[in-house]
């Protein structure tokens, strides 16, 4: 399977109101629940409606439009970080699926990926 890190650094961030959010950058997510807000977007995007933003954050992307049916995915990825003491924040889009670990771990995360059977590329 193919995994593409992303050149961008992220940050999670809480918000009050997704009105002042940035929705242009290529890669933005918010998740929205009867307690919360959450926003992942890039660094140099986190808007001033964030009221907890936690930076440092780099992304990989699992290259392909992924099915449904497929089973293990994340799994798959998530154990081998897990093993490796490599913490995750992990998002979903329809195609496919997005594993956040901090900057100063993603040396570490492509290693043992590539280690684990991955195909690890870096985006242009």
């Amino acid at each position: 399977m193919d995994i593409e890190v992303l050149r961008q650094e992220f940050s999670v961030c809480k918000v009050r109101d997704i009105k002042d959010v940035d929705f242009n950058p290529d890669l933005v997510f918010v998740g929205k629940t009867n307690e919360e807000i959450s926003l992942v977007c890039e660094t140099k995007a986190v808007p001033t409606c964030a009221y907890v933003s936690e930076g440092g954050w780099r992304a990989f992307r699992v290259s392909g439009v992924l099915d449904f049916s497929l089973t293990g995915i994340l799994y798959g990825i998530s154990k081998i970080m897990a093993d490796n003491n490599i913490g995750i924040f992990a998002v979903s889009t329809y195609n496919t699926d997005y594993i956040l670990v901090k900057k100063e771990n993603i040396d570490m995360a492509v290693k043992k990926l590539s280690e684990g059977g991955y195909r690890v590329k870096y985006s242009k």
